[in-house]
């Protein structure tokens, strides 16, 4: 089953891309396995998946010690807190949620005494909605220089997630917006920054995502089924 939904996402994947003329290959498939066990996430590794999100440090600490590191990446996408910053350096390759000044300054104060530097990405509420925590978009290009100054860090890209919604096409708009940001951000010209990434689109709605420009897509339930705690009525990634 994880290994025929696996198929069935890179082709959907493909097809997206290659709808707006895109090259597929630069979109990476982000296999969320928060609340999965090791054996499912070993399924999909056996299935072909390279890389993974997860939510909770202790939950990816777990899961990376059975399953490694070696060809395998590991993204962390949940609500950081900055009392477990100091574990993120040997478990993560890229921090996906990174919402606000303090908690970028936290990650590069660390890494600056482990001698690393962090790729991150900037978690932008687009939407507005007061559930979701991120920057404000508004806020955003006069903020992101003082982003760009911590050398703990590297800001690879922008982040975002819209209010769920069972129709995909819904989330286009957000979607546009933060690729309009980012091309915005870019333009500023801050040396030393790259905003490559756009990290956007879940199970749900990866296909109108990958048209609008996303490079990283987060997909748990379409590759590994409901998660088991989960509850229909809850948004799933």
């Amino acid at each position: 089953m994880i290994s025929e939904n696996f198929i069935k996402v890179k082709s959907c994947i493909l097809d997206a891309a290659k709808r707006v003329g895109r090259d597929p290959a630069s979109v990476k498939l982000l296999a969320v396995t928060k609340e999965q066990s090791d054996m499912t996430v070993a399924k999909g590794v056996k299935a072909g998946m390279t890389c993974f999100g997860e939510n909770k440090v202790q939950e990816a600490s777990d899961k990376i010690d059975i399953l490694g590191r070696n060809r395998l990446e590991w993204h962390f996408i949940g609500r950081l807190q900055k009392n477990k910053v100091k574990f993120i350096f040997d478990l993560f390759d890229l921090i996906h949620s990174v919402d606000s000044f303090p908690l970028a300054e936290a990650i590069h104060k660390k890494a600056q005494k482990t001698g690393y530097c962090m790729p991150i990405l900037l978690q932008v509420n687009i939407s507005g909605e007061k559930s979701k925590l991120g920057i404000d978009p508004l806020d955003l290009p006069k903020e992101i220089p003082k982003f760009a100054k911590l050398e703990g860090v590297k800001i690879s890209g922008l982040m975002t997630i819209p209010p769920y919604s069972l129709n995909p096409e819904n989330s286009r708009p957000y979607f546009a917006r933060l690729r309009e940001l980012r091309d915005a951000c870019s333009e500023l010209g801050i040396p030393g920054m790259e905003l490559g990434e756009l990290s956007m689109g879940m199970s749900n709605d990866y296909e109108v995502a990958i048209e609008e420009g996303a490079t990283l897509v987060r997909v748990g339930t379409g590759l590994f089924g409901p998660r088991p705690s989960i509850k229909k009525s809850q948004l799933v990634e």
